[in-house]
């Protein structure tokens, strides 16, 4: 059956997960809100279909039949731009920052919420969207980062930054809405030293805080990911947090 014209406008997501029941809710859970779907349940086909289909989403379990997720993520990032969001029963950070330095743009762990899936592929969907025509100024909340005049404000209220708080703010925004791990933020901002302790990224990041947060001590435009990095929220993920309603 050949899509319809109309539906061919519609994200198209590669479920990979090798338990029916799982590719059950995903589907039912995705096509509600409009996206189409396929599905593969081992490695091969996730491959094969990432090929002929390209979509624009793919929702990637680690635990497949025939190969590690880690492995297939590997081999979609050496020549795939499609959005990747990993799906995991395993909670451990260094596992977490190898999976988002292999390429993963986000992932989530078992159990999970639908609406939370949902939500974060609204994100990383945008974030792709964007570097086709990225927006040269971001909003987040009261917090302005205009990235071609090198200009940040909050509440209207200019904020002066040193050229290593705004580099730091800048590949933050480059990403926004997806955890940056230490060793990628260390690389973007100490290029000819990329082994600095991370104590030194962990003093830039309260200096840049004191400038930005209306709190520094509970901050909400950039938070921490314990024990692998920093995510700068998008605006819909500061309206889900509840401080864009404390902050009217």
């Amino acid at each position: 059956m050949t899509d319809s014209p109309q539906a061919t406008l519609q994200p198209l997501v590669l479920i990979v997960d090798d338990e029916p029941q799982i590719r059950r809710f995903l589907r039912a859970g995705f096509e509600m809100q409009s996206f189409r779907v396929v599905e593969a349940e081992t490695a091969r086909q996730a491959i094969d279909l990432a090929v002929m289909r390209t979509p624009d989403l793919i929702v990637l379990d680690l635990g497949l039949p025939d190969a590690d997720g880690a492995t297939v993520l590997d081999t979609l990032r050496s020549w795939s731009q499609s959005a990747i969001i990993v799906l995991s029963v395993r909670n451990a950070e260094s596992e977490k920052v190898a999976l988002l330095e292999k390429g993963a743009d986000d992932y989530i762990v078992k159990p999970f919420g639908m609406a939370e899936l949902l939500a974060r592929a609204r994100v990383v969907l945008r974030r792709i969207a964007s570097r086709a025509a990225p927006e040269p100024v971001l909003c987040i909340g009261s917090l302005s980062i205009d990235l071609v005049q090198r200009i940040v404000s909050r509440d209207g209220g200019a904020i002066t930054l040193s050229p290593k708080q705004f580099a730091l703010l800048r590949a933050l925004a480059g990403h926004h809405g997806k955890v940056l791990t230490h060793r990628q933020l260390i690389k973007e901002l100490w290029p000819q030293n990329p082994d600095e302790d991370v104590q030194y990224l962990r003093i830039l990041m309260k200096k840049l805080r004191n400038r930005i947060e209306p709190d520094p001590a509970r901050p909400i435009f950039v938070v921490t990911e314990l024990a692998i990095g920093y995510r700068l929220r998008t605006q819909e993920q500061l309206d889900a947090s509840g401080y864009a309603e404390v902050m009217r």
